[in-house]
């Protein structure tokens, strides 16, 4: 048992220090690679969701058949596909010219609403080939709000999709609240599933204060501005009656704001009724006409299919080396993590 403890131990050893050794030469890669190179502005990549779905279909119909209804069936589908190309080569191809696109772009949204570069490269890439006339642009949006001025660059961006005459539609599968919805409603529709959290029409700020704590201490911070509203409040100095009423008044010009801003967007929504910061659920947020409809964006983008050509169109960063590795190894942390307190809690209820 002791040697296979000292082994177990040096095992350990070799792994920690191979796998530090990998991780150093990767940044050593990726730091070279990325002086040599100037591109590292990403990808544009475009995947057809018709595709998708229909092999979804065809790949769970193949796994119920037996061979022989399989060999028929792969046989009348060719000779149909045949049929079909032996068609639009016919008529010149003029029904898939005229057969209209719905481009989806996803937006998933932390507190600082990082991934509005993406949404905004996204969304030029878009209105570069899309036709007013008869194609749609959905948004499948995820996002329980943040900043204000960097979600009020997000919304500004979905703006420009309608700017232009295109029809948006935005799909809530999980939340779009405060900042979320702000980007939500710019949509002519919004689509949102039955447990969605919507809403959350409100500003909120809050911050610690260690005056106090540094008085006790006889620490003195002092804090120097060059106009009376410079500095309302602060982590460190002593807040005054008069900033903290500067600083709600600042609030409430905020929350007008925001208010105007989805009025004007939703003009049939009672905005006093549901601009109190309040949140609600899928089919409550129906009631009150903060949404239009229940359904997933599964639902919805499956149905698109039939009358439509549906692509999903995305921008994604490229990775360094070390990145990938960095992700990789964090996201095998974390599913051990995960494994062993698993394996507690079900050692607890047994």
């Amino acid at each position: 048992m002791e040697f296979i403890s000292d082994y177990g131990l040096f095992l350990a050893k070799v792994a920690t220090f191979v796998v530090a050794a990998i991780i150093l030469v990767a940044v050593i890669l990726s730091a070279s690679k990325h002086s040599d190179s100037d591109d590292d502005e990403g990808e544009l990549k475009v995947r057809k969701l018709n595709d998708k779905y229909r092999n979804l279909k065809e790949s769970i119909q193949a796994k119920l058949m037996s061979d022989d209804e399989y060999k028929a069936w792969n046989k009348q589908k060719k000779k149909e596909d045949k049929a079909k190309k032996k068609a639009a080569k016919n008529k010149g191809d003029d029904e898939s010219e005229a057969k209209s696109r719905i481009y989806v772009i996803d937006f998933d949204g932390d507190i600082k609403a990082s991934d509005t570069d993406t949404l905004r490269r996204s969304v030029t890439a878009v209105l570069s080939v899309a036709d007013p006339k008869k194609d749609e642009v959905v948004v499948r949006l995820e996002s329980g709000g943040g900043l204000v001025h960097a979600y009020g660059l997000a919304s500004a961006q979905l703006d420009r999709i309608r700017s232009k005459g295109l029809s948006l539609t935005a799909c809530v599968d999980k939340v779009a609240a405060s900042g979320g919805y702000m980007m939500a409603c710019v949509a002519d529709k919004i689509i949102a599933s039955p447990f969605a959290v919507i809403g959350s029409i409100g500003v909120v700020a809050q911050l610690p204060n260690f005056h106090r704590l540094l008085e006790k201490n006889n620490v003195d911070f002092e804090v120097l501005t060059a106009g009376e509203h410079k500095r309302t409040l602060t982590m460190f100095g002593e807040n005054t009656e008069k900033g903290r009423q500067k600083f709600l008044e600042d609030l409430e010009d905020t929350h007008g704001l925001f208010k105007d801003y989805v009025s004007e967007r939703r003009p049939n929504l009672d905005i006093q009724a549901v601009a109190n910061g309040d949140i609600w659920f899928g089919k409550r947020a129906l009631d009150v006409k903060l949404i239009d409809e229940i359904k997933t964006s599964d639902e919805y983008l499956i149905e698109a299919c039939d009358r439509a050509e549906v692509v999903s169109v995305s921008f994604q960063q490229k990775r360094t080396l070390a990145e990938k590795i960095g992700i990789a190894t964090s996201t095998a942390l974390e599913r051990s993590v995960w494994k062993v307190l698993s394996a507690f809690r079900n050692q607890k209820i047994q």
